[in-house]
């Protein structure tokens, strides 16, 4: 499938979907069980896919990192107060995140299955479905931010940085899962250059208003730390406003041009949040999760909630190939089903899990020889430098297994299959929790105790997550070859 800028007179390409071609250039059968799979051409579709979402994370990444390089100028309180509120804005995300995965596997499977008007549909609905739900929750963390931020215990500065901040991002929450609908629709018709695109366009805004608002350069007020929230909130309204002009357009054969489709329907809800509940709910165990963390991480000082920040901000960066290559499984294997050719989809999820691999395990090994040069990045503070480096060098030993635990995820939800990660992934967090909370009050350790709990937990949901992926494809292959539903 073509990848960038493409619209809706497209359909003749977004129908050519997988397995049509083996390598000898015979066609595949029904079943998917041409004599030889495509591999170079599959190979080719997963990084067509997962490059371009790599590089939006990696943008969005940016973003955030540029706000805390800004913020950690004013003081640890500021860089502390900040990242617990943005802690609460992920947990809320985490939420709302059903629709947006839910309308990418559906958007996929309907590609998959050449049917335009019924992924034209979705898009629709899942951005009405947005609008609908984000708005009483965003009022309702503005309503309840006060006693959200006095669970953390944060000192009194602390806690008038992060109530201020959360203040201004409650209002980021509707726009920023607008941005996260509105891409995950394209990436589930195959686009995802799209996205990243519109992404590098908040950035460049979002540098210079930042800049400017927390020092009050270029005319433009000092509103300290609040005002890397203001400038956050701004530059991704405009990008979703890109990206709605971008859809309506039409990309990929997707479009929500058009005045019909627009008023809420129960019957398409039903179908997306049967699919993206469970996603939304291991999204929000694992924002739980950190959030306890964080908490318990609060009660040991400032100074260790700074570098605890610190080092998650500076890992952020060897995460993206895991989330890039998951992401990309999640839509081809969805397009696989929906073109009943699941072989496909597993040769692509295996390229996708190697590439991962490959890539979490490179940023593994750098960040456990330059942790402290990577930690000095974001703060002179001696204390805090020696508390994150070793944060930093403990997670890292995690990463090859998150590799896998990602990507082998990424497949079970594009197969349609978003429990079994559910469970897996929403017990593993909280058994790392549960194992880092004992460790702290039994050996103590500080924030090295808190991450060696994910190095004992991650290889057995990696190992789970695996096993499940292969039960679940077999399956559809058998039921392809039976010529039943999958």
């Amino acid at each position: 499938m073509q990848q960038g800028i493409m619209n809706e007179s497209s359909e003749p390409e977004v129908r050519r979907t997988f397995g049509q071609m083996t390598r000898s250039g015979v066609p595949a059968t029904n079943d998917g069980s041409a004599t030889q799979l495509d591999t170079k051409d599959i190979r080719q579709r997963v990084l067509r896919l997962a490059w371009p979402v790599i590089g939006e994370n990696l943008l969005e990444t940016t973003l955030f990192v540029v706000d805390t390089l800004l913020v950690a100028r004013l003081g640890a309180d500021a860089i502390a107060g900040v990242g617990s509120a943005m802690q609460i804005l992920f947990f809320l995300i985490s939420i709302l995140s059903a629709l947006a995965i839910g309308s990418s596997v559906l958007v996929a499977q309907a590609i998959g299955g050449g049917n335009l008007p019924q992924a034209n549909s979705l898009a629709r609905q899942s951005l009405v479905w947005s609008v609908l739900l984000s708005v009483p929750l965003a009022a309702c963390g503005l309503l309840f931010s006060r006693p959200i931020i006095d669970v953390f215990g944060l000192t009194p500065e602390v806690a008038r940085i992060a109530l201020a901040y959360m203040h201004v991002t409650m209002g980021t929450v509707i726009v920023l899962v607008g941005l996260i609908i509105g891409g995950g629709v394209l990436r589930g018709a195959g686009d995802s250059r799209t996205p990243m695109l519109v992404t590098a366009f908040a950035n460049v805004i979002n540098v210079g208003l930042a800049y400017g608002l927390i020092y009050g350069h270029f005319g433009l007020p000092a509103l300290g730390a609040v005002g890397s929230a203001w400038a956050t909130f701004i530059a991704r309204g405009l990008a979703l406003l890109l990206l709605l002009a971008l859809l309506w357009r039409g990309r990929n054969g997707v479009t929500i041009k058009g005045m019909g489709g627009w008023l809420p329907d129960l019957k398409i809800a039903r179908q997306v949040l049967q699919l993206g509940v469970p996603a939304a709910l291991e999204q929000v165990l694992t924002s739980a999760g950190f959030l306890v963390l964080g908490i318990i991480v609060a009660h040991l000082g400032t100074t260790m909630l700074a570098a605890f920040r610190l080092a998650f901000t500076a890992l952020s960066f060897a995460f993206l190939p895991g989330f890039g290559f998951g992401i990309a499984a999640t839509a081809l294997v969805g397009q696989s089903v929906g073109a009943r050719r699941m072989r496909e989809g597993v040769v692509a999820t295996h390229i996708a899990t190697a590439w991962a691999v490959a890539w979490m395990s490179v940023g593994a090994v750098l960040s456990l020889l330059f942790a402290p040069q990577l930690i000095a990045v974001f703060s002179s503070d001696s204390s805090v430098q020696q508390a994150g480096t070793g944060a930093l060098r403990m997670v890292a030993l995690s990463m090859p297994f998150w590799a896998v635990l990602f990507v082998q995820s990424g497949g079970l939800r594009g197969a349609g299959n978003t429990r079994f990660p559910l469970l897996v992934s929403g017990s593993g967090i909280w058994a790392s929790v549960g194992i880092a909370a004992l460790l702290i009050a039994t050996v103590g350790g500080g924030l090295i105790s808190i991450w060696a709990a994910f190095v004992l937990v991650s290889p057995f949901t990696a190992t789970l997550m695996w096993r499940q992926f292969h039960r679940t494809a077999a399956k559809i292959i058998d039921s392809e070859a039976n010529g039943a539903p999958a």
